[in-house]
């Protein structure tokens, strides 16, 4: 299924998106929130009549950084012997058509396509074999990182954490088998990243294993799990586009922060 989160008339609402050809689809409206037992409304509306938010609103973000061997050796770096986690805020977060705002204290801002998990039930020390029990689904993300700032500061706070600098989207897919997904980024329409989600060094289950050792974890909570090689600039007036395998495309253009 696929869960999306949306605005019609000033009203924010889940809802279940059905359908398969991109202009014909529509949101059947969900009773309550989907990270319990819900119920579809049976109210529906078309998918061109509302705006799509980011479908979730995390308590926070978890990314795991150089999880994709090739990735971490274009930037010089080690691939690190265990998962190795930084956080973006609540406030990073930004929707599918929501504008990336270039940092005033950047000269080089990257784009890094993402697949996202999200959590789906609060949790704690889970065992690797429980894992699947804690996802929610799946989504696409875009760690975009100003990438001057993260060299020449120790930590990534500012580099990885600026306003709209963690655009998610465009719906939850809750039914998918995330081991070997194509994972792809355009920029005006021209390949920057290629790769599969099976060449990460560390599972998405070391991932939340790892992570819920020391935190616990809150439905809606977002896990980025990594970038394929290829990252690279983005340019005010650049769309950037993050597309994932059985899930979607997630579209964001690049403006100057007003």
């Amino acid at each position: 299924m696929r869960i999306a989160r949306f605005s019609i008339d000033g009203n924010v609402a889940f809802g279940a998106i059905e359908g398969d050809k991109q202009d014909e689809l529509v949101l059947n409206i969900i009773k309550g929130i989907p990270f319990a037992d819900f119920e579809l409304s049976g109210t529906k509306v078309p998918v061109s009549k509302v705006r799509l938010l980011p479908p979730v609103l995390p308590n926070k973000v978890v990314a795991f950084g150089r999880n994709y061997a090739e990735h971490a050796r274009e930037l010089g770096n080690e691939v690190p012997d265990a998962p190795f986690a930084f956080f973006k805020p609540s406030t990073s977060v930004i929707g599918p058509g929501d504008e990336i705002q270039y940092p005033s204290f950047s000269e080089e801002v990257h784009h890094e396509a993402e697949l996202a998990v999200v959590i789906g039930r609060m949790c704690r020390e889970v065992p690797r074999e429980r894992v699947k029990d804690v996802i929610f689904g799946y989504t696409c993300a875009n760690d975009i990182t100003a990438r001057d700032v993260q060299r020449r500061e120790k930590q990534w706070a500012r580099a990885k954490g600026f306003d709209s600098s963690c655009p998610l989207g465009p719906w939850v897919e809750t039914d998918l088998d995330a081991s070997d997904l194509t994972i792809q980024l355009t920029v005006n329409g021209q390949q920057r990243q290629l790769g599969r989600t099976s060449e990460m060094t560390h599972s998405i289950e070391d991932l939340i294993v790892n992570i819920s050792e020391a935190m616990t974890l809150l439905p809606g909570d977002v896990i980025l799990t990594g970038t394929p090689a290829g990252v690279g600039p983005l340019n005010v007036g650049d769309e950037v586009a993050v597309t994932i395998e059985g899930i979607g495309t997630l579209t964001n253009k690049v403006v100057k922060r007003g």
